[in-house]
């Protein structure tokens, strides 16, 4: 008779062990109030939304800039997206079980466990929030007083509901934070210089999506 593997077995082991200290935090979860854990098992995707809300404020009050404000405005989210790709690309190569149904002596996680082969390692909604947090912080000055707090908030309830490793969001906050950083700091010249081109274009459509930049709306304040 042949030995057979359970398929939660065949996944990778954490890359770190932080094992204890989801043990520690999850314990603090199913000890806190009822209140608490209801906040923070909602926050932890409410928070996406609002992170969502505030790239479209910024791309609505980057109408009224210059061509590189409003490009680095278009290119928040983008860098966003392209950040969660690289984390799902990560999981797909680390497998990593989730701790919810790995770590043994663990309390039951608030949040309902993900299926097998949806990995843990890193963590996307971490990934999402660094990424939006740095972007965020770069096209709005004055706005990483909000958004840093926020994406460390929404970290630690990943933690907290019981789907991730301690070391699976704090992975994910650098790698969106490094993925946001680098795409905003290279790529705006050349998305600056189509703003530039599409705000001259004859398409009343098009001209409203960029808006009028500073010449129009100093000019509007003028009259």
């Amino acid at each position: 008779m042949e030995a057979t593997t359970s398929p939660a077995l065949l996944a990778s082991a954490p890359p770190v062990d932080t094992s204890g200290l989801y043990r520690d935090i999850t314990g603090f979860a199913h000890d806190a109030p009822a209140w608490l854990q209801h906040l923070l098992e909602v926050w932890t995707e409410l928070g996406l939304l609002l992170f969502g809300f505030l790239f479209v404020a910024a791309w609505w009050r980057a109408r009224r800039g210059d061509a590189r404000a409003l490009a680095v405005a278009v290119l928040a989210p983008l860098a966003t997206a392209l950040a969660y790709v690289v984390s799902e690309l990560l999981k797909s190569v680390i497998d990593e079980e989730r701790p919810c149904r790995a770590v043994s002596g663990a309390v039951r996680s608030l949040a309902e466990c993900p299926p097998h082969g949806d990995w843990s390692f890193p963590s996307n909604h971490a990934t999402i929030a660094g990424a939006s947090a740095v972007a965020l912080a770069l096209i709005w000055r004055g706005l990483g007083w909000l958004t840093l707090p926020l994406a460390l908030l929404m970290a630690f309830s990943r933690v907290f509901v019981g789907v991730h490793y301690p070391f699976d969001v704090a992975v994910g906050l650098a790698l969106g934070a490094l993925v946001a950083f680098l795409v905003i700091r290279l790529l705006p010249p050349p998305l600056a210089r189509l703003v530039t081109a599409m705000r001259t274009s004859p398409n009343a459509a098009v001209r409203w999506c960029v808006g009028p930049g500073p010449a129009a709306h100093a000019y509007a304040v003028v009259r």
